[in-house]
């Protein structure tokens, strides 16, 4: 019997402005040895983030990636092999363990995981995107019932779920999609009060008929010009949440941002605030906590959007950076055993 290989998606070249399959590339090695002290895991699934665009333009909360380098991503892992006394083989994992079948990695760079739903919600409602989503728009954005919250990304991971906790807690929402089709889904299924495209010549306007009060809460997932019309738009005392630049990553010549800064935040009182999901990290329990209870009794709507096989990993992130997916991208890359 042939032992197992190791395939993996290493970066063949860096991108100069959109990204492209063929700054990826697929190499096939030997299963490394596991040092003293280490854990091998199997890859189970991928989680697919725009914000892995951005670790090639340079260093961010992490160092940067360099040609050459396996692709990093959070995923789930299975332990096919220990030799720390912290994990056994069979234990169900999470961990930043790249595009790739196999890893190898500290014991204290995994989680151990004690599944009671699907394996793919915890890396969608009941992982980082769902407290990303929880923490980014309660505690950042302080939203209230009665406010009128404003989701931009409204059709992808996070901005799916934002708006639907603001639903649970009696706020008005308006979500901003790419498309008819994201739009009625916004609407029809999981129950936003409007939506809006950014791709519409009246975009100003139609989002000024949508939000005639003004915007409490902007939730920002894309910077750029739909930000900067978000924040024409704001009420007295409004939150804008900037939690990602999507329409700046895929380039290595961003943008500028948000025209009128600070003056516009100034005349309204506005505060803009960005952070990132582990500044909560010792709170996670609690916002899972109020996830999976919402997810028990059929209040929140779980959306997906998973390919099948490591293959697709590159082509899985160039979609996300174009708006083709639908919910949280990941890859299924095995089952446990």
């Amino acid at each position: 019997m042939n032992a197992p290989k190791n395939r993996r998606w290493r970066v063949a070249a860096m991108p100069t402005e959109h990204l492209e399959t063929s700054h990826f590339e697929l190499e096939t090695v030997d299963l490394p040895d596991v040092p003293e002290g280490q854990v091998l895991c199997r890859v189970l699934w991928i989680s697919i983030d725009a914000a892995q665009r951005t670790w090639l333009q340079g260093a961010t909360y992490r160092s940067a990636v360099q040609v050459g380098d396996t692709i990093p991503a959070f995923a789930i892992g299975q332990v096919v092999e220990s030799r720390s006394e912290d994990f056994a083989a069979g234990d169900i994992v999470t961990g930043h363990l790249g595009w790739q079948d196999y890893a190898v990695v500290e014991p204290g760079e995994l989680d151990r995981l004690v599944p009671t739903k699907k394996l793919s919600y915890y890396l969608s409602v009941l992982g980082i995107t769902g407290v990303t989503a929880y923490f980014g728009l309660l505690d950042v954005g302080e939203a209230k019932p009665g406010e009128t919250v404003v989701v931009s990304g409204a059709a992808g991971a996070t901005g799916a779920l934002v708006g639907q906790i603001a639903k649970l807690k009696g706020c008005r929402v308006v979500g901003i999609c790419g498309s008819p089709e994201k739009q009625k889904w916004l609407t029809s299924e999981l129950g936003f009060d409007a939506a809006v495209s950014y791709r519409d010549d009246d975009f100003r306007k139609s989002l000024n008929e949508a939000c005639p009060d003004g915007i409490d809460v902007y939730f920002d997932n894309v910077g750029g010009a739909t930000l900067d019309t978000a924040l024409r738009i704001m009420a007295h005392r409004g939150r804008v949440v900037c939690c990602g630049v999507v329409s700046q990553y895929d380039t290595t010549n961003p943008a500028r941002g948000a025209r009128g800064v600070p003056g516009a935040l100034i005349i309204k009182s506005i505060t803009m605030r960005g952070f990132l999901y582990t500044d909560y990290a010792e709170r996670f329990d609690e916002g899972f906590q109020a996830l999976q209870g919402w997810l028990d009794d059929g209040s929140l709507t779980v959306a997906e959007d998973i390919l099948e096989g490591i293959e697709k990993a590159p082509e899985g992130l160039i979609g996300v950076l174009n708006g083709t997916n639908v919910g949280k991208r990941m890859i299924h890359v095995a089952d446990p055993s």
